[in-house]
Formats: structure tokens, sequence, C-alpha cells
């Protein structure tokens, strides 16, 4: 019988068990968000202190997903230059795997999909500021694993508006995935990296 899972109720021991997905143990295998980062400008630094700024002024209430996503990615996404040629966005973008056996499907809704045609470039899933990232690691995972190209890396981003967390997905013989640190903005200068690694896998693509 075939077992139909929501892309949000999936958990990682599902993946690992159904899908064959593992955790690389190569440190080489993400330096993508590590190394090569851009600089940047002063303008854009001046921007992303707003962000900080509205988003400290916001978070006194309950900030749900469409307030993280207009008020944190948005700008995130403009400055990384996903808005731009040769990018696209897609949102609510319907995805659905299925194991080798065919015993599970899991289905759902990819946030915002950056693709360059005809390939998968990042797959955003946007939480509620309650929420921990844990949940939407293994949902993202989920959909990166149903990129149909299997020849290149897929990337993945989490946030809650206050963390971020990116993923890399590689699809060769195993599937294989790596994690980044978490990255807060309330720590220092870590939206400046968040949106360094941004650009980092926009030029990759270029």
């Amino acid at each position: 019988m075939v077992q139909v899972v929501q892309g949000k109720d999936i958990t990682l021991a599902q993946l690992i068990d159904e899908f064959g997905l593992e955790l690389a143990q190569d440190k080489e295998f993400f330096l993508e968000w590590q190394q090569d980062l851009p600089d940047l400008s002063d303008s854009e630094k001046e921007l992303l202190d707003e962000v900080k700024a509205e988003y400290s002024h916001l978070s006194k209430y309950a900030i749900l997903e469409p307030v993280v996503k207009m008020v944190v990615l948005s700008p995130l996404l403009r400055l990384a230059g996903f808005y731009r040629p040769p990018f696209y966005i897609a949102s609510e973008y319907e995805v659905e795997i299925s194991s080798e056996d065919e015993g599970t499907i899991v289905r759902g809704r990819i946030d915002i999909l950056v693709f360059h045609p005809p390939f998968w470039v990042l797959v955003i899933e946007a939480k509620r500021a309650q929420y921990s990232l844990e949940v939407a690691i293994p949902q993202v995972l989920a959909y990166m694993l149903g990129n149909p190209n299997a020849d290149k890396p897929t990337f993945g981003f989490v946030t809650n508006g206050r963390e971020f967390q990116f993923i890399k997905l590689t699809k060769e013989d195993v599937p294989r995935y790596a994690l980044s640190y978490t990255l807060s903005l309330n720590r220092d200068e870590d939206i400046y990296t968040v949106t360094k690694i941004l650009k980092r896998l926009a030029r990759l693509v270029i």
C-alpha cells in the first residue's frame, strides 16, 4: 500500500529510511557557504542594518510566515541578485517524490524556488518566527530530492526571520546532504554573511 506523506510532515528518519539520504562526512563537501564569499558595499550593509532594525521592531508581536518573507527574505534575495537575469522565481511550487519501491510518496509546495532554466538553484522554506529551523530542514530536503536535474547540486535555505541555515544536496549515486552552521540575526554581522552566501550561490550559476 502506497503511503502519501505531506512535505511539512516528513521526518529526517523517513528520508533516510525511504530515500537512502545520507549526511556527508567529508568536510570539503559543502565549502560554498564558507569560501570565496564576496564583499558587500556600504549601501548594502546599511540596507541590511535596516532589515535588522525592522525585524527587531516587528518581533515584539508574533511574526507570521508572510511577514518573514516580506521583511527579511525579500531584501536578501534582491541583494543577492535573484530578481534579475538569469534567474526566475516561483512561489508555492508543487513537488512530488517517490521512494525507489514507490512505497512512499512525498507531496508538498516549495515556498520559494529560485531557478535558472532548466536547473533549480535554491529551494527556500520560510517559517514563522516561533518555529525552530529543525522543523523546516526535513521538509526542504524532501523538496530538494524532487529536483529533476540529478547532475548538479541543489542548495536549500531555511529561515524563521531570526535564524538562517543553508543546505547542500547532491544526488549522484547516493543522495547526500550537509548543513551550514545556524546564522542569527542577533549575532554581530551574521546577516552580512547570509547575504554573502546567497551572492556566492548566485555567482556559482552565473
